[in-house]
């Protein structure tokens, strides 16, 4: 929006009453004044968003290049002439603006919920008006908190994965990349990456009652890095030579999680043993899971480096600490198959694609292949670094000097590890922690099968496949969920099905039966509340919170009760509540009443949500009728799609009935398709 000083020329000229600027706090600084000073002597009506976030966000998060304060920011705007000032913050202290307040008229506190609000109210006001948006930059907070500069809120947020409907409303929400996808038996669910949380919490937004705060206590250390230490001396590799040229590395990861750290320490070890050294990074728009790449180059002596970026097809190592990165064309640009290696953290990391649609695929094989075709097969070594540094050392952030302790150990970094190990002692942070991470890397390139078994990292989840194992599994789950009665039900359909697959296409492999198998369960054992009652007391979610945390700690439930919830005043929605912890005590008695469900005094049964629930189950029944009836081989593959379809029925509330008209409508075409192509097929009989 050029900080909104176009508007000044188009004001004249367009329909449009008002506009909102976006400006933050950096730009403010240096130029943004005045194009506020140019809005407001042209009287046009706009209002600037200044994001006082405390940092400049954009480059990596350096601090804004002078002295600026929001009481100064409030100062200098009314000094402008600037009537109206409207600050919301993700912590509205009054104390804090008590004086300014006290002083204008025109200024206003409020919480960063009301935010929109608060936009209504300045677009209709004739003139200039700002807002400012108070919230220090959640990765600032995050590095802040563990120099001990800022306190770490006695605070985490779970998601209990058997209540999570895997609906994405709380990416939606939060538009974070720490909340990872879960995939399960029952489908794709949430969990949260507690190493990279920022603790700015909005994903309890997300309008789903799997959320759950743990209050007090800490974090569990997995100590499997210290009882497991009893391992052989490690030998020395032979390093690389930087007789005739400097060695390249390229090293590629995601912001926020210590990629930079990489390139600082190797060449600091170069500088120790007196080599030449150069770095060179690109954050760009990395302060949080955006890409960095850094370029590293070690020489014999400085005057051996005539540049220091490397050139295309220059990198002796890719180090790549980010798959998503490392397949990237920045740096697949840097390598070749005849000078080339590459070591490649092969975790699955989530991208922002997956906040915008949650069935959204990872092409792990894809990029591991584009790798592999720039860099040979025998040069390229693929480690799922985070999940096994994540378990020997209970944090993510330990994997990428595990990795750099692989690629040195297959004898890929030219320098020594006394002096990697020297600068991460200079670094001066997590010292013996970090080092223990780098000779982790190093057994592991000597023994990565016995790293793998010590660090205890769970197999690839593989669903169940064979129809039998299917079937059973979800008649035992329904009977959990209600009663025998209602999984001989579930069973008597799916058999139901099986007759007809076997009879009319003598088929092996049974996907029909799968889908209706995997479906009817999913539609049957709808999550109300006794549902979700039942998973909050149950022994597995107990489980989850006590492998996670220690120490004395309490829990906080997320949730909008019917009833108790009260309506957001501009979308007409539930509000979600914090709910204390004798909920779970409810809980607990309310899952004792599930045999209530569907009768007479089941009150939650007279909502919309649960009546269209349950007419659900009975549509689906007789659209199986219909299905199996007119059942060909020609036909079989869009029976499929159509009895898969509550795969896409997620969500509570709704969430839920919007994703159930989307699907409903998705139904109704494909039924359609369906039908006519049997009555084609009859005609052409009849024909003929």
């Amino acid at each position: 929006g050029g900080e909104g000083v176009t508007w000044v020329g188009q004001a004249a000229f367009t329909d449009t009453p008002h506009v909102f600027q976006n400006l933050g706090d950096g730009t403010y600084f240096h130029s943004g004044l005045l194009a506020i000073r140019q809005a407001k002597a042209a009287d046009v009506n706009i209002t600037y968003k200044i994001l006082y976030n405390d940092a400049v966000a954009m480059t990596g998060g350096q601090p804004v290049d002078g002295s600026l304060s929001v009481e100064q920011l409030i100062m200098q705007l009314r000094g402008e002439g600037i009537s109206r000032i409207a600050i919301v913050s993700d912590n509205p202290d009054p104390d804090k603006y008590k004086a300014q307040i006290a002083s204008f008229d025109g200024l206003t506190l409020s919480h960063r919920d009301e935010l929109i609000s608060v936009e209504k109210e300045l677009r209709e006001i004739s003139g200039t008006t700002v807002l400012i948006y108070e919230q220090t930059c959640a990765a600032e907070k995050r590095r802040r908190r563990k120099k001990g500069l800022l306190v770490d809120p006695a605070r985490r947020v779970v998601i209990n994965s058997a209540v999570c409907e895997g609906c994405g409303d709380c990416g939606t929400q939060s538009n974070c990349l720490s909340v990872l996808p879960l995939e399960t038996e029952l489908g794709r669910k949430r969990h949260i990456d507690q190493s990279a949380c920022n603790k700015d919490f909005s994903c309890v937004k997300g309008f789903c009652p799997s959320f759950v705060s743990v209050v007090g206590g800490k974090l569990k250390k997995s100590n499997l890095a210290d009882e497991s230490s009893d391992f052989p001396s490690l030998p020395d590799p032979s390093l690389p030579s930087i007789d005739y040229q400097p060695w390249n590395i390229v090293v590629t990861g995601v912001g926020g999680t210590g990629v930079l750290t990489i390139s600082s320490i190797v060449s600091m070890a170069a500088h120790i043993e007196g080599k030449g050294c150069a770095t060179l990074n690109q954050t760009g728009l990395a302060q949080k899971f955006g890409a960095v790449v850094s370029h590293v180059r070690v020489a014999k002596s400085q005057s051996d480096i005539y540049a220091v970026r490397i050139a295309a097809g220059d990198a002796d190592l890719l180090l790549g600490c980010d798959l998503v990165v490392a397949a990237g064309d920045e740096s697949m640009a840097k390598v070749n198959a005849e000078r080339s290696h590459a070591v490649v953290n092969s975790f699955e990391a989530a991208t922002a694609e997956f906040i915008h649609n949650p069935d959204v695929k990872f092409p792990a094989e894809e990029m591991k292949q584009t790798i592999i075709e720039e860099v040979g097969k025998e040069k390229v070594s693929f480690i799922n670094a985070t999940d096994i540094a994540t378990n020997l050392f209970g944090d993510t952030i330990a994997s990428n000097l595990f990795l750099l302790g692989y690629a040195y150990q297959k004898g890929l970094v030219p320098v020594a590890a006394a002096s990697i190990e020297q600068a991460v002692e200079l670094n001066a942070v997590a010292v013996e922690f970090n080092k223990n991470a780098f000779s982790w890397g190093r057994r592991a390139a000597c023994d990565l099968d016995e790293v793998v078994k010590l660090s205890n990292v769970s197999p690839k989840f593989t669903p169940l496949d064979s129809l039998d194992d299917i079937v059973s599994d979800r008649y035992d789950r329904l009977v959990q969920y209600q009663d025998k009665n209602y999984a001989d039900r579930y069973l008597a359909t799916v058999q139901g099905v099986m007759k007809v697959e076997r009879d009319k296409l003598s088929s092996f492999d049974m996907s029909l039966s799968k889908a209706v198998a995997r479906y009817l369960y999913k539609l049957m054992a709808y999550k109300d509340e006794y549902e979700v009652a039942r998973l909050y007391s149950s022994d597995d979610f107990r489980s989850q919170i006590n492998q996670q945390f220690e120490g004395d700690f309490h829990l906080e439930f997320h949730m909008a009760p019917p009833i108790l919830s009260k309506k957001d005043s501009n979308t007409g929605l539930p509000l979600k509540r914090r709910l204390p912890p004798v909920t779970l005590s409810i809980f607990s008695l309310l899952a004792k009443l599930k045999f209530l469900r569907g009768t007479f005094f089941d009150v939650f049964s007279y909502t919309e949500e649960r009546k269209i629930e349950r007419s659900l189950i009975s549509d689906y029944e007789n659209d199986l009728d219909e299905i199996t009836s007119l059942l060909t081989p020609d036909n079989k593959s869009i029976a499929i799609e159509i009895v898969s379809l509550p795969e896409h029925v997620r969500g509570y509330g709704h969430i839920k009935l919007e994703h159930i008209k989307r699907v409903r409508e998705k139904k109704d075409v494909l039924l359609k398709k369906y039908l006519s192509g049997i009555v084609d097929v009859v005609k052409f009989v009849e024909a003929t």
